[in-house]
């Protein structure tokens, strides 16, 4: 097996979710993805991602679904911006439980995410559970508007976009990483535009189709600057990321 390999295969629950085709863990799952979504409501979406082709098409990934009007996507439909970053980076441990999702109408969910892996190493599936708590959190605010709170999430959990397509989902990539440098892409200095590059490599925004294009347009640089940006953040880890302080 690899070195690089997540040393979570040596665990007992990381053994057992390892198969060797999509088909044996379609099988073993998706009785209990309509379990899942029948018990807990219809504000429970359960979905079931194939990542097993050595370059996975982002924009089909979707081969099981429950109660997909959560974020409005179907049988075919795409993965979501963890999973570009998932597919950059195989060799990490990616098994995530109780973050934040956000979809494209700016609902809140709540998201939890284990992956399946094969004797070898590489990720096979992904078995994705959101829950809407859009109601939740709206009932939160007029609350904390009367009782206000000191608690907060926190800010080494990951978040989560979901789109009816890669598009949706990178755009919004793109404008939390804008965002959270502060300012706004006009008042954008020339670090601030590699901090943006930075991140979203990290996030595996250019595992998607275009990505970079996509990222250029909205820095207002070219496709030949954004890949010179894109260098530079790889070449000096000492570039900080969008939002670091």
């Amino acid at each position: 097996m690899p070195s690089d390999t997540v040393v979570a295969l040596h665990d007992e629950s990381a053994e057992s979710r390892i198969y060797e085709t999509v088909d044996e863990i379609c099988a073993v799952y998706r009785p209990v993805m309509h379990a899942m979504a029948a018990a807990a409501g219809p504000g429970c979406e359960v979905v079931l991602h194939d990542l097993s082709a050595d370059n996975p098409d982002l924009d089909h990934t979707i081969i099981a679904i429950e109660n997909g009007h959560v974020t409005g996507r179907s049988v075919g439909g795409p993965s979501t911006s963890l999973g570009a970053g998932v597919i950059h980076n195989q060799g990490a441990d990616h098994d995530a439980f109780g973050y934040r999702g956000f979809t494209s109408d700016g609902r809140q969910l709540r998201c939890s995410s284990i992956y399946f892996r094969n004797r070898a190493g590489k990720i096979m599936a992904a078995l994705c559970i959101n829950v809407d708590v859009s109601a939740l959190q709206q009932a939160r605010t007029l609350l904390d508007s009367l009782v206000p709170q000191t608690a907060s999430d926190s800010p080494d959990a990951p978040s989560e976009f979901f789109g009816q397509d890669l598009v949706s989902v990178m755009d919004a990539m793109v404008t939390d990483a804008i965002q959270s440098i502060g300012k706004p892409v006009a008042q954008m200095s020339r670090d601030d535009r590699i901090s943006v590059v930075r991140t979203l490599d990290q996030q595996g925004a250019l595992q998607m189709r275009k990505g970079m294009e996509h990222i250029a347009s909205r820095l207002g640089i070219s496709r030949v600057t954004a890949y010179s940006y894109l260098d530079e953040a790889r070449a000096d880890p000492n570039i900080p990321e969008a939002g670091a302080v």
